[in-house]
């Protein structure tokens, strides 16, 4: 699909989107559970109807209607059989659900794109080959199979911090207790915050002596809840920016006291106001798109902690310096930095790419509203935001959609 993006001025009150991060984490936990959950408030953007398919898949029966899911959890140490798990192209739903695979003791294949098979698995293949468990993965899938014993794990905190989450959830059901030892330093620190508050409000407990140190008892209960998904700072970020760029967009529904590391982005595009400042985004680098996105358009910026941005679903420091230099910008990508350097910006003289990355969609339409122009495979938008462009529309940007066949 390629979306045209007039150029114009955003105005309006918007309701932030629901954070997918925190969705994910409470369905999983509802999925865990003794009993029936509510989880209200959920977008069902491809990456969140991944995690429902794989829970659905372990024996938990899901309803969603009109952004409500009704969960009656599973038991999955004790029953089920095999399993196909399809996460599609979610990176969260891939890395959280390994572990709990491997706890439920059966054969369990992971399927997803070969861009998410591409993504580092070592951690989980690593701790498959010290216990004898298998850990058997293709470009097209992984299969596991347990069963997972409590113990002590060791695990680097500078890949993803989706390998201490996904633990977190499939340690407190075993039978013993369990200890996560982070290697330092740690990043994307309140990710993993996240996860250990969800599973409070599940009412099970995870205790932090140190900064590094995890301790999860054993033959914990996941106790059924009904709650609300809380507003998603990473995806509000783009209105963020637009009003960074002259817009003027009321956000409702963002808690101030949120954990999520994209809260930061508040602060960040502040930063832009200044002459090429620079940014360590080592733990946003979700907003590593739209900060280089608002750096082009204004004063430029030098972003480091940029490494993790090879692995998303694209290649995003590359994916965004192509396309910024059809704004006029020029941008340098190094090992763990980026340099963008705001010059002549101007509309694109070509059809920009979304390099099939939904934050980079996002990114560029943000700018097209300056300049005007189109953007192929705009469909990207749906494994996060699938009402993106409609919120869009109802704020004064006229988008136009076409279908590429």
């Amino acid at each position: 699909m390629t979306v045209t993006v007039h150029r114009g001025r955003a105005e309006g009150t918007l309701a932030a989107p629901p954070s997918k991060s925190a969705a994910h984490r409470l369905l999983i936990c509802a999925g865990l559970s003794r009993g029936d959950s509510i989880i209200r408030g959920v977008s069902a953007s491809q990456d969140i109807l991944a995690t429902i398919d794989c829970l659905q898949a372990l024996g938990a029966e899901c309803r969603l209607s009109g952004g409500i899911v009704h969960v009656r959890g599973a038991d999955i140490l004790h029953t089920g059989t095999d399993a196909i798990l399809r996460c599609r192209e979610s990176g969260s739903t891939m890395r959280f659900f390994i572990p709990i695979a491997l706890a439920c003791g059966r054969a369990v294949r992971l399927e997803g794109s070969r861009t998410l098979l591409s993504r580092p698995m070592d951690v989980y293949a690593d701790i498959c080959r010290q216990r004898g468990l298998t850990f058997e993965q293709t470009q097209e899938s992984i299969t596991v199979k347990g069963p997972l014993s409590a113990g002590e794990f060791k695990i680097r905190g500078d890949i993803s911090s989706q390998f201490i989450s996904g633990l977190l959830f499939a340690l407190p059901i075993l039978g013993a207790d369990s200890v996560i030892d982070i290697i330092p330093p740690m990043e994307s620190r309140l990710y993993a915050d996240m996860t250990v508050e969800a599973l409070a409000q599940f009412g099970v407990k995870v205790r932090r002596p140190s900064e590094y140190r995890l301790e999860i008892p054993g033959n914990q209960t996941y106790l059924g809840r009904d709650l609300t998904v809380e507003g998603d700072y990473s995806n509000a970020a783009f209105f963020y920016a637009l009003n960074s760029l002259g817009s003027d967009i009321a956000i409702r529904g963002l808690d101030p006291d949120s954990l999520q590391p994209d809260k930061v982005c508040v602060k960040l595009f502040e930063e832009l106001d200044k002459p090429l400042p620079q940014i360590d985004i080592r733990e946003c680098p979700d907003l590593g798109p739209i900060l280089m996105a608002a750096a082009a358009a204004k004063h430029g910026a030098v972003f480091t902690g940029t490494k993790r941005l090879r692995i998303k679903e694209s290649d995003r420091a590359r994916a965004m310096a192509d396309e910024l230099e059809k704004f006029g910008a020029k941008v340098q990508v190094g090992q763990d930095r980026v340099q963008v350097r705001a010059e002549a910006f101007h509309r694109p003289d070509t059809a920009l790419d979304g390099h099939n990355d939904h934050r980079v969609v996002m990114s560029l339409a943000v700018l097209l509203t300056l300049t005007g122009g189109a953007i192929k495979g705009a469909q990207a938008v749906s494994k996060s935001f699938p009402d993106f462009f409609d919120k869009l529309n109802g704020l004064g940007i006229r988008t136009e959609q076409h279908d590429n066949n």
